[in-house]
């Protein structure tokens, strides 16, 4: 596991990814942001060719992702050695007043009427290394609407929101270590990056392992998504095997009957085949 992330709260506060922290994006433009993509990845694959190892996490100031060049940290994480140890847990999440239920998986029944847009199910395995099931481990989402809206005052995109749906869930694995949820496909956003900038469909992970501080955050992908090339956050990772590990698979099995679309999708905390985390290595 990893170093300590921002909670729930400040995460959906900043799902918009740059939206309040854009670098002077409305002098940018997709081309400008384009051509410094292929830049870095041309570089990283000459590297590569040259028998430079595989680098499976992104540097934390990718250029064509303007806002990492202001927020990234400039000193080492400092490990918590001693003191008090509820320091730790005051910058953790705050997980909901009661117990996890039955139900809060279903992202679809949290209110009186159902949600708008197309349903489907999430579901994969939490895997160790050595590709063994994580049993028991905490596991969130969070997402924007059908309309690629959060439900969050600092979100003020100009699209509809769903009086039907919050877009958060949650779920422990089981003795396989698998998960399920059942959601709506949320849709694409703009974002302030660069004039014109869109993020692709995607659904916000976390993680947590024994402790707040073992907490790991990704994002996961739909498959054949036409922005996938123009967005400068999946493109910081530049190793395409990589990538591809963030791309969910659509598989019929897990589709439900006149019901939802299926989508599979494991999580692996370590080794070669470690899932991307937002917070490096």
């Amino acid at each position: 596991m990893d170093k300590v992330a921002p909670g729930p709260a400040e995460a959906v506060a900043g799902a918009r990814e740059g939206t309040a922290f854009a670098a002077g994006g409305s002098g940018l433009f997709q081309a400008d942001i384009d051509t410094e993509i292929e830049d870095l990845q041309n570089a990283y694959d000459r590297a590569l060719a040259a028998g430079a190892p595989a680098r499976h996490h992104p540097p934390r100031d990718y250029a064509p992702y303007r806002s990492s060049l202001l927020r990234h940290p400039h000193q080492p994480l400092v490990a918590v050695d001693g003191g008090d140890p509820e320091t730790v847990e005051l910058s953790g999440p705050v997980f909901g007043p009661t117990d996890i239920t039955a139900t809060d998986n279903d992202l679809t029944v949290q209110h009186q009427g159902e949600p708008l847009g197309e349903r489907i199910t999430v579901s994969g395995r939490l895997l160790d290394r050595g590709g063994r099931p994580v049993r028991g481990q905490l596991i969130e989402l969070w997402q924007a609407n059908a309309s690629g809206r959060y439900a969050h005052l600092r979100d003020q995109h100009p699209a509809p929101l769903d009086p039907n749906f919050t877009g958060v869930g949650r779920t422990l694995t089981d003795d396989a270590g698998r998960y399920t949820f059942t959601t709506v496909k949320p849709g694409a956003y703009p974002w302030r990056n660069h004039t014109n900038a869109w993020r692709p469909a995607h659904l916000h992970f976390s993680v947590f392992g024994s402790a707040f501080a073992q907490r790991l955050v990704t994002q996961m992908y739909f498959p054949d998504d036409p922005l996938f090339r123009y967005d400068p956050i999946l493109r910081s990772v530049t190793d395409a095997a990589a990538r591809e590990r963030l791309v969910a698979t659509y598989d019929h099995d897990l589709s439900r009957p006149e019901f939802s679309l299926g989508y599979a999708w494991d999580i692996v905390l370590d080794g070669p085949s470690a899932t991307w985390i937002e917070e490096g290595r």
